[in-house]
Formats: structure tokens, C-alpha cells, sequence
């Protein structure tokens, strides 16, 4: 099967065969442009299997990602565990931690943070099928500084003005 393809004043003549090579007589590089655009497009379209991609689900047998059909890799037990964290650093005034348990579908634990104002936040928590419920409790008396520019966030530097104020006050009643 022959085929002449018009490119301006000139011919380029090919031979389409899937056996034999492909003959062509290209005289300029516009012409050679055409002909690997069209080569390639060629290519991809003999790369498509003809019969599509027929692979096999995963999960058969031999696979390493089990479906859930058959015996599992790793059987089902209840989840249990239990950890605790904690950070003191006393230069920065960092004094947070967590606690958490779980047995089945029983879990329960507590996080707190030191606050600014010198109490402590607890959040003691437990969850169920009915989803989250935490009981938030302040431990300690609020303690405010007084005189200067001593607030939270300021380590002694006078406010500019037009800049917010960063002094931590007593809450207006």
C-alpha cells in the first residue's frame, strides 16, 4: 500500500507496510518535521494491545494486597494500647503533656497545657460510638502581671504606637 502526502510544492511518497520498512525520500526539514510527527502517532497507535489490558484483579492468590476474600495476612484483634507524653522545659515555659488508653472500642485519656496566665488547661476526654465528649476543666488561680510592659508575648520592650497592644490583663466584667 502506497500513499503520497501533499506538503507544499513537493511529494512525500511512503511505503505503509508492517512487514517492510518504510521507504521515504524527504528533501526539506519541514517535510522531515511532518514525517516524525506522523511516525510517532504510528507508533503509539501500534503500541495499543489489540486485545486491551486484560491484567488480573489483585488480591489472587500469590498477591502481596489481600482483598479481603480468603484468610487475611494479618488477622483482625481488638485494638489496646496506652502512652503518655509530657514536656517540662522550664526556660521557655513549656509545660504540656497527653495521656491516652484503649481497650476494644472503650478509649479514653486527658491532655493539658500550662496557660500564659499561670493555669492549667485539663481536657479529660472519652470516646464511644456516639463519637467525642471531653470535660474541660482550669486548674489554678489566673495571675496577671503588674506594671510595665511585662505581658504575655513581651520581654521588656516598650509598645509602639499604632502597633496592638500586647498586655495581658484581667477580663472586663
Amino acid at each position: 500500500m502506497a500513499s503520497a502526502v501533499r506538503i507544499g510544492k513537493r511529494h512525500i511518497i511512503a511505503s505503509f507496510h508492517l512487514q517492510s520498512p518504510v521507504l521515504i525520500a524527504l528533501s526539506t526539514e519541514e517535510e522531515m518535521k511532518v514525517f516524525v510527527v506522523f511516525a510517532l502517532l504510528v507508533a503509539v497507535a501500534l503500541a495499543i494491545p489489540q486485545e486491551g489490558y486484560n491484567y488480573p484483579a489483585p488480591g489472587g492468590q500469590g498477591s502481596q494486597f489481600p482483598t479481603g476474600t480468603g484468610q487475611a495476612q494479618y488477622p483482625s484483634v481488638p485494638a489496646q494500647y496506652a502512652f503518655q507524653w509530657d514536656v517540662n522545659h522550664q526556660p521557655s515555659g513549656n509545660f504540656y503533656g497527653h495521656k491516652e488508653e484503649r481497650e476494644d472500642a472503650n478509649t479514653q485519656g486527658s491532655y493539658y497545657v500550662q496557660l500564659p496566665d499561670g493555669r492549667r488547661l485539663l481536657v479529660e476526654y472519652y470516646v464511644d460510638a456516639t463519637g467525642y465528649h471531653p470535660t474541660v476543666t482550669f486548674e489554678g488561680e489566673a495571675q496577671y502581671p503588674s506594671g510595665g510592659n511585662q505581658g504575655y508575648g513581651q520581654s521588656g520592650q516598650g509598645g509602639k504606637q499604632g502597633s496592638p497592644s500586647q498586655l495581658y490583663g484581667p477580663p472586663s466584667k
